[in-house]
């Protein structure tokens, strides 16, 4: 548990907040039952709660596992009391622990940001967190530039799974990020008292943000599925010209084949047998017949 405290405001965070945590909340604070076993509880969607005395709404941040190369949903519980903002997280959140620590070590800054009411501070965290989006979907898009760049350097095959991969990113992205308009807009359609009415121009903000982070996510979402379109059809365009080369090869061979096993069946009298040369004879011919073949081939276009 970190605690920060300036003036009549005070910011408690909980990492993997634990019963203890909670039971200190619970004597501590007038906190209902319901919030305090939802901070130790997995949330799978987003929600708001409005109790007397306090608000409760439980968001999800995208977040990078850089070992699994993926994005994944970490949710992020937010407790408002009357001078008290609590948040609880299970994962470790770099832009929140960032912004604690300058909080801590600045004065200017927590009287910047930790004047007000603890919606204040609220809004200030959401803004932090939304923005954090934006460098994270560059970092997508910059894998897409080189995707693009492999795909048309004709490694196609080796394009596949990494596509598969940015896909993925970016599903989970959207999964994690969509619901999160409509939790800030019942923010502003809200009447609690903890959350003063002049923050709706703020949070109106952050709704716009949430937008253009929105249209950033659908361009990178467009742009790698028409991406995979093109390797695809370059893979099988490749796959096709393969199988053209091994068909002709096998038509070409065939009518020697035919040739070749002719002239080995046990016939009273091989064509060319008594002549010093009938080896070149047939060998000759079987090269006509090859050369034939391939005419054809041509004048029929399938060359």
């Amino acid at each position: 548990m970190r605690t920060l405290t300036h003036r009549n405001l005070t910011w408690i965070d909980f990492e993997s907040p634990t019963k203890d945590d909670v039971t200190y909340l619970h004597e501590n604070f007038n906190i209902h039952p319901i919030v305090l076993e939802e901070l130790v509880t997995p949330t799978y969607q987003p929600k708001v709660l409005h109790y007397e005395g306090c608000l409760f709404f439980s968001v999800h941040i995208p977040l990078f596992d850089a070992k699994e190369r993926t994005t994944y949903a970490g949710e992020l519980d937010i407790v408002i009391t009357n001078g008290h903002l609590i948040t609880a997280h299970r994962h470790p959140i770099y832009q929140i622990g960032k912004f604690f620590g300058e909080l801590e070590k600045s004065e200017g800054k927590r009287r910047l940001y930790l004047e007000d009411t603890p919606a204040h501070l609220l809004y200030r965290l959401l803004e932090i967190l939304l923005n954090s989006c934006f460098p994270k979907l560059r970092h997508v898009s910059e894998k897409i530039d080189r995707i693009e760049t492999e795909v048309f350097a004709g490694h196609e095959k080796e394009m596949v799974f990494e596509i598969s991969l940015v896909k993925r990113d970016i599903l989970n992205f959207r999964r994690t990020l969509k619901p999160q308009r409509s939790l800030i807009e019942s923010l502003i359609a809200t009447k609690h008292p903890l959350i003063p009415s002049e923050l709706a121009v703020y949070f109106q903000d952050l709704i716009g943000t949430n937008i253009r982070v929105w249209n950033m996510l659908e361009s990178n979402k467009e742009t790698i599925e028409a991406l995979e379109a093109t390797n695809n059809s370059l893979l099988s365009n490749k796959l096709e010209q393969t199988m053209k080369v091994l068909t002709i090869f096998s038509a070409v061979i065939l009518p020697l084949t035919v040739y070749s096993n002719a002239m080995s069946m046990n016939t009273a009298h091989l064509p060319f047998e008594h002549y010093p040369g009938g080896f070149y004879w047939h060998l000759g011919s079987m090269v006509l017949i090859s050369a034939l073949t391939i005419v054809i081939f041509r004048l029929k276009r399938w060359l």
